[in-house]
């Protein structure tokens, strides 16, 4: 598992040669592939540093211990369950956008919700993220661009 003190780092899949961006972390985000961390298999993700980053890494065994510590002191226990929560309510929110709404709506909410995904990752990133290719998202930003003048 991994702490991010400084810097971006997105979480990404290879679907039959595509990369696809799954996700971006930033600073005071917890990072690591669950399913792996927590079965012990290997992570259908990578785990990839955007930026130069200064990251603090924590082993299993140590989760494990501290999990079990916070799980007798309330307040913390809430803490790591509600960051779980959150955690799986952005990968519902991003899934249902996929059916839900149209590139567009997906950049614009992007843009409201995640405004430092849009000013520090890389455009070929935010693309593989929304599901479309870059030059498509370069045609997005230019029609929203001429429709605010």
């Amino acid at each position: 598992m991994f702490l991010i003190e400084k810097g971006c780092i997105r979480v990404a899949f290879n679907n039959n040669g595509k990369d696809v961006t799954s996700q971006f972390f930033f600073e005071n985000n917890m990072v690591s592939s669950i399913e792996s961390f927590k079965k012990s298999i290997p992570s259908p993700v990578m785990i990839e540093t955007i930026e130069p980053c200064t990251i603090w890494t924590i082993q299993k065994k140590e989760v494990d211990r501290i999990i079990a510590e916070i799980g007798e002191i309330p307040v913390l226990r809430t803490r790591l369950i509600d960051g779980l929560f959150e955690r799986t309510f952005d990968y519902i929110n991003h899934f249902v956008s996929f059916i839900r709404d149209t590139p567009q709506q997906r950049y614009l909410n992007l843009v409201k919700e995640r405004p430092q995904v849009v000013q520090r990752v890389p455009q070929h990133y935010i693309a593989s993220y929304l599901g479309i290719s870059s030059v498509h998202l370069s045609r997005i930003k230019q029609k929203m661009a001429k429709n605010n003048h």
